[in-house]
């Protein structure tokens, strides 16, 4: 995709990843999407070969501005990601939104892109990434993004919200999954989303992959919460577009700025894009997942003041 002021494009280079695209959507309010995805981007291109292009909310006066309000707080809101074309020639999508409102011609690169069959990969907020009704259909009835795409929507903090954090447990069933290969440690200081009722499951079709265990604190060798069981952090399932095509799909229910401080929060962020694409043979334990550059990503949370969440140029996060 040609570069522009308005989003970021990083070139692939040598590695299994060449000669695919993967688009990166930073669009939350909360979790400093703006920092990660450039940092996944990095890694993505520089490690591994794949082009990647990281698209931005931006402002009326073309900034990145994660302190936009969503029409949850004002009915006018409408917001501008400029670069949404580019899913039409895609390989992978990784959204990381909240609470979109787009104007049409945006959402239908959305739609387009779901409707196509290719991979569909969501962090965090992205299961409840859109406000008001998703304007697709399968068999006459009315698609929920999170619920029916990714698998699940949060329903609420089942860890204390900024107050705990959260311990990666690999699934034994699925110790050999191609996505979990070289992970040994999972660890972050996000709290764990609930995306089912309680006494309830994953929805049929769903494998989980690594379960979040709250722990009493906000440190990596904290106890577990023992009021607190494991819930379903990351999995994998199939999309079926309204034409019948099958879509392989990940979500990941961590993915905070500071999660990804984390290796192994990175690592399963990197084979996870790998297993989309179908790559999943070019999945080795030991690739790199090291930082290309510097990452010092703001802590999480609305108060933006105090945090130093200011708008800026897209060039400020490349």
């Amino acid at each position: 995709m040609p570069g522009s002021p308005q989003w970021l494009t990083y070139p692939g280079g040598d590695g299994p990843g060449a000669g695919k695209h993967i688009v990166l959507i930073a669009a939350e309010q909360e979790y400093r999407s703006e920092q990660s995805m450039p940092m996944l981007a990095r890694i993505l291109s520089q490690r591994h070969g794949f082009d990647c292009t990281v698209l931005f909310a931006l402002d009326e006066d073309g900034n990145v501005n994660p302190t936009l309000k969503t029409r949850a707080d004002d009915e006018s809101v409408v917001h501008d990601i400029p670069g949404l074309e580019s899913l039409r020639t895609a390989d992978l999508v990784i959204f990381f939104n909240r609470f979109l409102t787009l104007p049409e011609a945006q959402m239908r690169c959305v739609i387009e892109y779901l409707d196509s069959g290719k991979p569909i990969y969501g962090i965090r907020t992205a299961n409840h990434g859109f406000l008001g009704p998703f304007p697709y259909e399968v068999g006459g009835e009315q698609v929920r993004f999170g619920e029916d795409v990714l698998g699940g929507t949060f329903l609420e903090h089942h860890g204390n919200w900024h107050a705990d954090s959260t311990r990666g447990i690999l699934v034994e069933a699925q110790r050999a999954h191609p996505i979990l290969r070289g992970i040994d440690d999972i660890w972050g200081p996000s709290d764990v989303y609930r995306t089912y009722p309680k006494g309830g499951h994953l929805p049929e079709g769903c494998t989980a992959l690594v379960l979040g265990q709250p722990l009493l604190g906000r440190s990596h060798d904290d106890a577990p919460n023992p009021e607190k069981e494991p819930l379903p952090v990351a999995w994998v399932k199939t999309w079926t577009t309204s034409s019948g095509k099958l879509a392989r799909v990940f979500h990941m229910t961590m993915g905070s700025g500071t999660d990804f401080e984390n290796a192994g929060v990175r690592r399963l962020a990197i084979n996870a894009a790998y297993w989309c694409l179908g790559l999943e043979d070019k999945i080795t334990p030991n690739s790199s997942v090291e930082f290309d550059g510097p990452y010092e990503p703001l802590d999480t949370g609305f108060d933006y003041a105090e945090l130093g969440v200011v708008p800026k140029p897209p060039s400020a996060y490349r």
